[in-house]
């Protein structure tokens, strides 16, 4: 159930959500969401295309100019088809198109290493974003697979490029940060989650994600957004510390712009 401050909070976004975008300062100077729930229904992000629309005209007003949707993909929770997730994207094109609203967008996934998964990586029938084609996958959360690594090559030899979403997050790294070291080795890019540098995860997540910040570890950053009331966590990293380390980090996000954006 809402608590009073999530519906103060739903109330004032959706008392905004008519008004023009008209980003002023642009704080998502990356330009490029990548990671977010937006496609209603399909997963444990938003559920209503209002939802949706509040959600994109709050990323457009921050400086976002495309974004890339990662839907959940897993065996057992949520084993999303490519024709849902295109359906999606449809979606979510109309809905930007008749609310003017100046974003791009398209679907990927998130995937979870499961067999799904593997069935998928093996005909080489995987939803990917930029060039060369990226591939955003995460981990369960009770321990870390012991065939990562083989994974990573199996995607390379497919010619994909490996993106592990969120690694702060996973608790079994916290104490040592030699397997991430080694993922990254092998080839494999990081995606942070900006809500890690908030606190939004709790304090070990961000202590974690200052570790890979002071690292140059992070690759793409993205906002992981599932619904409107994650919007007021997100909005606290223009104010802190790690906002300004972000901008000493090679990240990538641009290079996924649609070339008609870039230059604008």
């Amino acid at each position: 159930m809402d608590t009073p401050l999530t519906l103060l909070n739903r109330l004032r976004l959706l008392l905004n959500s008519n008004r023009p975008v008209s980003p002023k300062q642009n704080p998502c100077y990356w330009h490029t969401d990548l990671h977010s729930h937006l496609i209603p229904g399909i997963d444990d992000g938003v559920s209503t295309n209002d939802d949706a629309l509040l959600c994109l005209r709050q990323l457009a007003d921050w400086g976002i100019r495309h974004v890339v949707t990662t839907p959940h993909v897993s065996q057992d929770w949520f084993p999303n088809t490519h024709e849902t997730l295109l359906a999606g994207q449809t979606t979510l094109r109309n809905l930007i198109a008749e609310h003017q609203l100046p974003l791009t967008l398209e679907v990927a996934a998130e995937y979870l290493i499961d067999d799904l998964f593997l069935d998928r990586l093996r005909a080489g029938n995987l939803l990917s974003f930029g060039q060369p084609r990226h591939v955003l996958f995460e981990t369960g959360w009770a321990s870390a697979p012991h065939f990562l690594s083989e994974i990573i090559f199996q995607l390379q030899t497919h010619r994909y490029q490996p993106v592990l979403a969120h690694p702060e997050r996973y608790t079994y790294y916290h104490d040592d940060l030699t397997p991430l070291a080694d993922l990254r080795t092998a080839g494999c890019l990081f995606q942070l989650n900006w809500g890690s540098l908030t606190g939004r995860y709790g304090k070990r997540v961000e202590k974690q994600a200052q570790k890979l910040l002071k690292n140059n570890w992070v690759d793409f950053i993205g906002s992981d957004l599932h619904r409107p009331t994650d919007l007021p966590s997100l909005e606290k990293l223009f104010t802190t510390p790690a906002y300004t380390q972000l901008r000493q980090q090679p990240l990538r996000n641009q290079i996924i712009l649609p070339k008609q954006i870039i230059g604008q």
